[in-house]
């Protein structure tokens, strides 16, 4: 089932997201319709707070931007209670979007590589060392999982220049081109 997505100014994306009981009644379901949400989007990645639940999982799939990012050929994760164990001092600049900032892109800094312990969709636990374009879906979405956005961390004159587009997010004075809350 197609849910809707929590734009900018909705209170839970500000919230740091709950721990999953693996057991939780309806986990498969929640994955299936945030996996479903996501592709309608036109998405590759998504985190149960965007979908107005403040649980800590996230969902990506690098698969649709092979022809840019050949080595996303079998990038797909579900994760679920993710946390960063290790982080690179090295960073990367890359513009990212977000679903629930539609419309406005930024240059973002994060390290160039991480590593994640998570459980997947099997409930099996995994350590996975991320880098290049993969590590910076993973990162973004992780955010979501701690409150944070990505225009949280771009400088302050373009937190400036993009005021105006939040304002009418927060309003909800924009056509979306998917369903929101």
């Amino acid at each position: 089932m197609i849910l809707p997505i929590y734009v900018y100014g909705q209170p839970v994306l500000r919230e740091v997201a709950k721990p999953v009981d693996l057991d939780m009644e309806g986990l498969d379901q929640l994955i299936a319709d945030m996996y479903e949400t996501m592709k309608n989007a036109d998405g590759v990645g998504i985190a149960a707070p965007q979908v107005g639940k403040s649980l800590r999982i996230v969902i990506v799939d690098g698969t649709d931007l092979v022809d840019d990012y050949p080595e996303l050929k079998d990038f797909k994760r579900v994760m679920i209670n993710p946390e960063i164990t290790e982080k690179s001092e090295e960073t990367a600049e890359y513009s990212e979007g977000c679903l629930s900032v539609p419309d406005i892109n930024c240059s973002v800094i994060r390290p160039k590589k991480i590593t994640v312990r998570y459980f997947n969709e099997k409930r099996e636990q995994v350590t996975e060392t991320f880098d290049g374009f993969g590590c910076r879906m993973v990162e973004h979405e992780l955010d979501h999982l701690e409150g944070h956005m990505f225009i949280d961390r771009v400088s302050q004159i373009r937190r400036k220049l993009i005021g105006g587009k939040l304002r009418k997010l927060e309003t909800r004075n924009f056509r979306p081109r998917y369903k929101i809350k």
